[in-house]
């Protein structure tokens, strides 16, 4: 019962204020943190790194509209991934990305292309669902620890693992229909 009362805050929360981000994440970090081998404060500097740096990104408007980018980061790991119309466009957003405090490595993933359209994105989320479910599934395998992102049928795995985890996990994804590379960003522990 308690949990609708807290549902029901942050949804009435929602209609009157700005602040539902703020209350989502914070519920968001707490369950996520159960089993993730990150420390709270370390979750929390990445999503507030994802937010800066898609904030960072809308307020350059000119580059924002040469350019569809997701921004994904895990122990201070940002991931780039979507494309940019030029080099200089990719480079600019990498030194962004690089900018923001707590990101100690940044994967510039962008293509050099127009952006992606609907049904590319919706191949690569349906992608993404069938891997974590498979990870989900496979005995041994946290899939609180693992980040998967699909992006153009390229699959990044993200995650502070063993190496025993990263390879079941990599196994699973190339064993999935309609991925043609994998790209194993992996921290081990």
């Amino acid at each position: 019962m308690r949990h609708y009362h807290i549902l029901a805050l942050i949804l009435a929360s929602s209609l009157q204020q700005a602040c539902v981000p703020v209350i989502a994440t914070g519920a968001a970090v707490g369950a996520s943190t159960v089993h993730d081998h990150r420390s709270v404060g370390r979750v929390v500097d990445d999503q507030g790194a994802e937010l800066k740096a898609s904030d960072m990104l809308l307020k350059k408007t000119a580059l924002d509209q040469q350019s569809h980018v997701n921004f994904i980061s895990y122990n201070g790991a940002m991931l780039i991934t979507g494309e940019a119309l030029t080099e200089a466009v990719k480079q600019e957003i990498g030194a962004l990305a690089k900018s923001i405090p707590n990101v100690d490595r940044v994967y510039n993933e962008l293509v050099i292309s127009a952006n992606s359209n609907l049904r590319s994105r919706s191949r690569d989320t349906w992608i993404t669902t069938k891997i974590k479910s498979k990870i989900t599934a496979e005995k041994g395998l946290d899939p609180t620890r693992i980040k998967v992102v699909t992006e153009r049928n390229v699959v990044y795995l993200m995650g502070l693992v063993t190496k025993n985890e990263a390879a079941k996990a990599v196994l699973l994804a190339r064993r999935t229909k309609g991925v043609v590379k994998v790209i194993k960003l992996f921290e081990y522990h």
